[in-house]
């Protein structure tokens, strides 16, 4: 398979009539071409065959739309409904991060969890201790992962009360900074943790 030279990924280019065209394969393909694709672990981009444009995402989201719309049920209705409501929150930034974070803790135990998996089938107690022992587990991690990133923790309200200037005293351009910075300090500690 040849694939996009200058990135190293194969170049799927989507048309006017939805089509999609492997560059790689010389020829039309289909989302379950693509789905297949990324199972195989292949690097892919998917782009507007006209004007260039990055169609991945919406591309990778209609496959998992589509998945869900056959009845593969992966996405709980309360985490879709728990992740809408992200749009436009103030902890948006911040939900790609952690999503990231915890697929790739999820991809790191999948062998473990799948001979779990295999061992808890053989009796339904084994099976509901196991998805207590992860549900536990993901509790855990997302508290943390809350702990680090919120800006209303109480180390953070602690911090910046005793360094933060009376709110008579502040001005708009001493807010934004302070956003900023608290910004950067928490980008670097969801940088920290993914490396770890």
């Amino acid at each position: 398979m040849s694939a996009n030279t200058k990135t190293g990924k194969i170049t799927i280019k989507k048309y006017a009539n939805r089509r999609l065209y492997d560059t790689s394969a010389s020829r039309y393909v289909t989302l379950d071409h693509l789905r297949e694709l990324v199972k195989d672990n292949a690097e892919f981009e998917v782009v507007d065959a006209k004007t260039g444009e990055d169609l991945t995402r919406g591309v990778l989201a209609q496959i998992i739309f589509e998945e869900e719309a056959k009845g593969a049920n992966l996405l709980p209705v309360e985490f879709l409904r728990q992740l809408i409501g992200f749009y436009g929150d103030s902890m948006q930034a911040f939900v790609p991060g952690y999503l990231k974070m915890s697929m790739e803790g999820l991809m790191r135990q999948q062998d473990e969890l799948r001979e779990k998996m295999t061992g808890a089938m053989s009796s339904p107690a084994g099976s509901m201790a196991l998805l207590e022992e992860q549900t536990r587990r993901n509790m855990a991690m997302f508290e943390q992962a809350m702990k680090v990133f919120s800006p209303f923790n109480a180390a953070g309200q602690q911090e910046s009360s005793a360094s933060a200037p009376p709110p008579a005293t502040k001005d708009k351009n001493d807010d934004v900074k302070a956003l900023r910075d608290e910004l950067e300090a928490m980008r670097a500690k969801l940088d920290k943790l993914a490396g770890g």
